[in-house]
């Protein structure tokens, strides 16, 4: 798929705020509110766009503690079992098969270091996994949602664009 600056304008701005009216955003970007209803409706259409969200505070709810956890695992377990294993826990945000020795990469939000210790135990016991590898999140020095910074095409220079 296919965007134009126009529609990565478009994309950023709803990132900022998904709740900007087609007129806010025709406004930032140069366009019409229903040019910018005809383009968000086509972005949604293609994929390029899959939804909309509230972005919450993780300590609001509770979740003050984050860590990452490298698993490694027996043999060739397959991706859709580390998945389907991990996705019982709700405190795993985010997970990813990675290059290294580790199989996966876990993102874990907790209420505090004991908890995020309980939850790398369980993980831990899964009868795939050989070891862990953990490290605690001081503190983040960035911290930006995707699509806030929208990539621009490698031949297409800022400058010109």
């Amino acid at each position: 798929m296919e965007l134009d600056r126009l529609d990565r304008d478009i994309i950023a701005a709803l990132v900022e705020d998904a709740r900007a009216t087609y007129a806010d955003i025709g406004h930032l970007v140069g366009l019409s509110a229903s040019a910018v209803k005809r383009r968000v409706d086509r972005l949604r259409d293609t994929g390029a766009i899959t939804g909309f969200s509230a972005r919450v505070a993780p300590q609001a709810l509770g979740w003050t503690t984050e860590a990452y956890v490298e698993l490694f695992c027996q043999g060739k377990t397959k991706p859709s079992d580390i998945a389907i294993a991990v996705a019982k826990y709700p405190e795993v945000v985010g997970a990813a098969t990675i290059t290294g020795e580790a199989d996966a990469l876990l993102h874990i939000r907790a209420t505090d270091v004991r908890h995020v210790e309980r939850v790398i135990e369980r993980i831990a016991a899964e009868p795939f996994v050989v070891r862990t590898k953990s490290c605690i999140v001081l503190s983040r020095l960035v911290d930006a949602p995707p699509g806030t910074t929208v990539p621009q095409p490698r031949n297409e220079s800022p400058l010109t664009a």
